[in-house]
Parts: C-alpha cells; sequence; structure tokens
C-alpha cells in the first residue's frame, strides 16, 4: 500500500489503538510483584489497571501465550525453580479463569463455604473468550463483545445452568424489551451480499437473504424479488440461473429415498457435494458466492456438513432435498452489550464482593470494576491474572495434593492445592501434566480449535449504514466474511446508538481456513492458527478500514474520519471442537464413550477437567455444565 493509500485510510492517524497496538505497553509497565499480578498503575497516564479498555491486539495477546507455546511447541520443561511458593494451600486450585473456570469456583464455594480457592489464567483479563470491549466516545462509553456473545437459547438450559442464571439475578425474559426487536427494520436496515472490487471487478451490494440471518438477526426484508436480487449478482448468466434454482426450487429431488435416508445420505456430504450431487449446480461462480458464507463452522462449504449447514445456517437446499421445515431457534436476542463478559463479570463480583459494588444484574454492565481486588490475600477466592501454568502435578503419584506451578512476569512460582480442576483448552492438558495415562493424553490431544478473528470497531456515528440501508451482510472473497451494526441492547443504564448520528460498534467476523484443499477441519484449523498468530495488526487494520471504506463510502463513510477505535480480538483457539460427519466418527449418542471428548475428561486423582471443550461444543451452558460435572466429582 502507497503512503497516500494509507493516508486516505487513515493508518496515520493516531487513534486509540495506538496506544497499545501489540499489548506491548502493558508488558512494559511492570504490574506485576511476588504473588499478585494486579494493583499496580500501569502506563497509560497512570489509569488504574482496567484491561477492557485496551485496544490493538487483544483475545491471544501478546504476553498471554508465549510461555505456553514453548512449552507446547518446543518441549521446554524446566522453567526454573519457583522463585515464590504461595505459603496457601488452597482446597482448589483451577487453571484458566474463563467461564467454566469461574463457574467452577462457584460451584466448589457452594459444597465447601469456607473454601480456599485459586484462579490462574494466561491472559491480562479474566473471562476467557468472554471478552469485554469497552471504548469512549465523545464523553459516552460504548460496548462490545470480543468473544462469547450470547445465553443462547436459555429455554433449552440443562438445570444447573439455569439456576445459576436465577443465582445471578440473570432474567432471560428481561432481553425480550433489552433488546431493540424493531431496529432493523424501523430503520430499514436489511441484509446484504457485498462484492469488492479486487476479487469481482466491481465493488456491488446485492440486497439479498440466503437465510443466513433468519434465526440471528431480525433484518429489514429486501424490496427485491429473489428473481432480482440474482440478477444483480456479478456472476455469468448461467450461475444466475443455476443460483435462482438453488434459491427458489421445490422440488424433492431424493424423492426416491426414504425420509430417514434422506438424513442419513445429507448428514455425511459436505454442502459443495450437496449441490453438485444432488441440487445440480456445476457453475463455479456459484459456489464461490457461498464458499465461506458458513464461516463459524470454521471449514468452507467444501468441508463443512450439508444437514447443518441448512438447519444451523439456513443456506437453502432443504425443499430440494425433501426434508421437512426446521426447527426454528429462540430469538437469538439474550445479548448483553458486552456479550458473556456480563456473566463472567456477575460470576467474579459475587465470589469476590470487594471488585465492584452490589447491584443487580442489569446494573453490571456499568459496574466499575477494582482489578486490585482480584488477588488480595484477604480473600477466599482469589483470580491471579498474567499467570501461564506450566505443570500441575500430584505430590504422590496419582494422589495426594496437586502441586500447580506457573510463570508470572518472567518468574516461575508455585502453589499447592488439595484438589485442581484444568478448566484450560484440552490439547495443552497434556504438556500440563506429564503424569496422566497415554491414552487420555491422546484424546485430550484430540480437539483443533476453530481459530477466530472477531474485529471490534468503534465509529463516531452509523449514519453511513442508514444511508446504505444494510444491517449486516457477508462478503464472499473479502478478509472478513461477516460484517454487521452491532446487536441494539439497552440495559442497566446503558443505551445504545438508536439514533445514527450517535456512537455504535461495527462486529467483523474471519475464520482462517483453506479452501478446496481436501484437508480435514483439524488440518485447516491448524492452518489458520498459524495464518492467525503470524498476520500482524497492521495488517488487520488496513483490511478493517479498507473494507468498511469500500462497503460504506456510498454512505458518506470515511474511515480515516469515522473509525474511532479498533481492537482485534485474535482466538488462536477459538471455539471448542465439534465432531465433524464429513471428517471425524460420529455417534448417535453425543456423550458416547468411545468420544475424544468424553475419554478426555476422565478424572485423574485429584485432578478433574471442565471448560467446552469437555462437552465438545461452544456453548456458554455447555461450559456451565462441564465446570459443575467436574466439581461433582471432586466433592
Amino acid at each position: 500500500m502507497t503512503k497516500k493509500a494509507a493516508k486516505g485510510l487513515g493508518m496515520n492517524r493516531r487513534i486509540s489503538r495506538r496506544d497499545f497496538v501489540h499489548g506491548a505497553g502493558l508488558m512494559a509497565a511492570g504490574l506485576m510483584a511476588g504473588g499478585s499480578s494486579l494493583g499496580r498503575a500501569w502506563a497509560q497516564g497512570n489509569k488504574p489497571y482496567y484491561p477492557p479498555t485496551l485496544t490493538g491486539m487483544r483475545g491471544n495477546h501478546p504476553g498471554s501465550f508465549e510461555v505456553a507455546h514453548k512449552l507446547g511447541r518446543e518441549g521446554v520443561r524446566n522453567f526454573g525453580a519457583p522463585s515464590f511458593s504461595d505459603p496457601t494451600e488452597y482446597d482448589l486450585v483451577i487453571v484458566g479463569g474463563g467461564i467454566s473456570g469461574l463457574s467452577a469456583a462457584y460451584f466448589f464455594r457452594q459444597e465447601k463455604r469456607n473454601a480456599k480457592i485459586l484462579i490462574l489464567d494466561n491472559h491480562d483479563d479474566f473471562g476467557g473468550h468472554a471478552k469485554r470491549n469497552e471504548f469512549e466516545i465523545g464523553g459516552k462509553t460504548v460496548l462490545g463483545y470480543g468473544g462469547s456473545q450470547t445465553i443462547q437459547e436459555p429455554s433449552k438450559y440443562s438445570r444447573v445452568a439455569k439456576k445459576l442464571l436465577r443465582d445471578l439475578g440473570i432474567k432471560p425474559k428481561r432481553f425480550d424489551k433489552a433488546y431493540d426487536q424493531d431496529f432493523y427494520k424501523r430503520n430499514g436496515l436489511r441484509p446484504g451480499l457485498f462484492f469488492n472490487k479486487e476479487v469481482w471487478g466491481e465493488s456491488r451490494m446485492v440486497p439479498i437473504n440466503l437465510g443466513l440471518f433468519d434465526d440471528y438477526l431480525p433484518l429489514a426484508d429486501t424490496s427485491l424479488t429473489t428473481q432480482e436480487a440474482v440478477d444483480q449478482l456479478p456472476i455469468s448468466d448461467p450461475a444466475k440461473k443455476q443460483f435462482l434454482d438453488l434459491m427458489t426450487a421445490e422440488d424433492d429431488r431424493l424423492s426416491h429415498l426414504s425420509l430417514e435416508e434422506k438424513y442419513e445420505l445429507i448428514y455425511y456430504m459436505s454442502y459443495r457435494q450437496f449441490l453438485e450431487d444432488v441440487v445440480g449446480i456445476t457453475e463455479e461462480e456459484v459456489f464461490t458466492v457461498l464458499q465461506d458464507v458458513v464461516g463459524d463452522f470454521g471449514v468452507g462449504i467444501d468441508a463443512a456438513p450439508a444437514l447443518g449447514v441448512m438447519e444451523y445456517a439456513g443456506l437453502p437446499g432443504r425443499e430440494i432435498a425433501g426434508l421437512p421445515e426446521p426447527e426454528h431457534f429462540e430469538n437469538y436476542i439474550h445479548h448483553f452489550p458486552d456479550g458473556n463478559a456480563s456473566v463472567a463479570r456477575l460470576l467474579v463480583r459475587e465470589m469476590i464482593p470487594d471488585v465492584a459494588p452490589k447491584t443487580d444484574a442489569e446494573h453490571i454492565v456499568t459496574a466499575q470494576f477494582d482489578y486490585s481486588k482480584l488477588d488480595q490475600a484477604s480473600s477466599d477466592i482469589r483470580i491471579r491474572l498474567n499467570s501461564t501454568v506450566v505443570e500441575a502435578k500430584h505430590t504422590k503419584a496419582g494422589d495426594g495434593p496437586v502441586t500447580v506451578t506457573y510463570v508470572q512476569n518472567g518468574k516461575t512460582h508455585a502453589v499447592t492445592g488439595k484438589a485442581c480442576i484444568m478448566a484450560c483448552q484440552h490439547s495443552i492438558v497434556p504438556h500440563l501434566c506429564p503424569e496422566l495415562p497415554e491414552a487420555q493424553k491422546e484424546a485430550l490431544s484430540f480437539p483443533e480449535r476453530v481459530p477466530i478473528l472477531y474485529n471490534t470497531v468503534a465509529i463516531r456515528n452509523w449514519e453511513a449504514w442508514k444511508n446504505i440501508g444494510i444491517g449486516a451482510l457477508y462478503a464472499p472473497g473479502s478478509y472478513h466474511i461477516h460484517t454487521a451494526l452491532d446487536f441494539p441492547v439497552s440495559i442497566g443504564g446503558y443505551q445504545h446508538g438508536s439514533d445514527p448520528s450517535q456512537p455504535a460498534i461495527v462486529h467483523m467476523e474471519k475464520f482462517p481456513h483453506v479452501n478446496n484443499a481436501n484437508m480435514t477441519k483439524r488440518e485447516q484449523s491448524q492452518a489458520g492458527r498459524y495464518e492467525l498468530l503470524t498476520t500482524p495488526f497492521e495488517d488487520i487494520e488496513q483490511h478493517i478500514r479498507s473494507e468498511l471504506g469500500e462497503i460504506l463510502g456510498p454512505g458518506g463513510f470515511d474511515p480515516a474520519r469515522d473509525i474511532e477505535a479498533i481492537t482485534v480480538n485474535r482466538w488462536a483457539h477459538g471455539y471448542a471442537y465439534s465432531p465433524s460427519p464429513v471428517f471425524d466418527e460420529t455417534y448417535d449418542d453425543w456423550d458416547d464413550p468411545r468420544t475424544a471428548h468424553v475419554r478426555a475428561r476422565k478424572k485423574f486423582g485429584r485432578i478433574a477437567f471442565a471448560n467446552s471443550d469437555s462437552a465438545a461444543i461452544a456453548l456458554l451452558d455447555s461450559a456451565i455444565d462441564e465446570a459443575h460435572r467436574a466439581v461433582s466429582e471432586l466433592t
């Protein structure tokens, strides 16, 4: 990119993300001393330590993964003798401060009211993927989510998960009003497919809904007929004809099969194979348009299961396959403005009351948190951040208390617990627990989490979105496959920008993988992870600015003027790995004892296993349920 082009995008602007482009300022601030990781001032005007306002590279931020990579990738086992040993013998040490780890602490405390619990996490903030992105724009606090975003279908939660929500004061029905369900329709914000000039030869927005938004966002209807929308696609006439057939055909092309046989066939084939073999699509342009719109599967349509794509993502083809109407999900409205970070905040405030004022679940959104209170000797429950565990081992072979060794601020420390819960991602556990049986290590190593890029862009207003009449879009061939105005949620004194002149959050997603290379889902996750970790912030920023400029430019958007801040939430190990019927052995019972996640979570001595990996599904309730199971195995 030329200097002139970079300046036009605002790459030269001193916006807030410049202060901590790679988190280097935080690491240089010398926060940590002794056994406490918090309570010090950090370099930015001597403000209190408060990670949610940090911009630049977040998620797996620099400083959070280097020690783990030395352990897991380089095989380093000796991090030096502990220079500090916590004198407290804890009843429970938890490795991982995400939703599952926090829930485990909560459940354990219910069983043992005076228990002493220590939570260790390698990141500079608690919550794991439930990450809060907080901005100040024109004197107004604007919130976004940097990971786990929703309490999805809470009516179907387990008894345990429902009770935890009630204990925390979360009332799912409250979101019926907190989420402005008429926002998109009232403002004429429709779904769109955006085709960029670099890939498609011209910039073109087509207001069309492929079904992707039906159970996700209550967008306004497009005034175009399906024929009119397809006619606007920048593809050849033969491709348009096949695309229209896919969108409108209702004839059952598997009528020679029983319904059970149809499900059996479609369950194991990819969506691309379905389009080829059942729908009869041959034009490559059709596949190119659809290739990555199922992004959160972690793969493209050549590797995503056809039945899952049609039932979960809503892509067309059910009528052609002769399948009945799918079960519709609950309205996708159960979001705090900072996603499930508010759930994490509620858990922390419940267990460490000094960290924030007592308030209800709605006002936790605007509550001020004092991070210096997370790791106090006077508290029975402590959260120690910036602490990467490198070993968890019984004091006696397979029995007795567990000694946990961790590295904090370059120094090795040790702590002992009567029990330990590994609430971190499974793939690192074999390196942390060398005494585990080899078969269990193999099962723990199986999942390859889906890498994710969740980018939160704070803009000074959303007038350009209003002007182009689009609220959310997919962009085939672009760096970010999905871009949308954030959920319109007002709760607990927090108000989203309901007027176009007000600040807003734009959410942009990328799921790095490799298309059409005959690679399994696990192999694609490995390749995507490498791409994610080797892409510098500046490259991602350039994509953000150029894409928003091209998409919203016709509505008057200027990326140099209108972007206030950028937070890149990089999750190299994102969604928990769910077995794919296209590549993996699957069973009728999700928790069949032969599955890797069930074999992996078997308690070993005084070490139990939680985290959504233990359920092989990336959902809030799974993380909660697995925490409860792990605690029940230890108490």
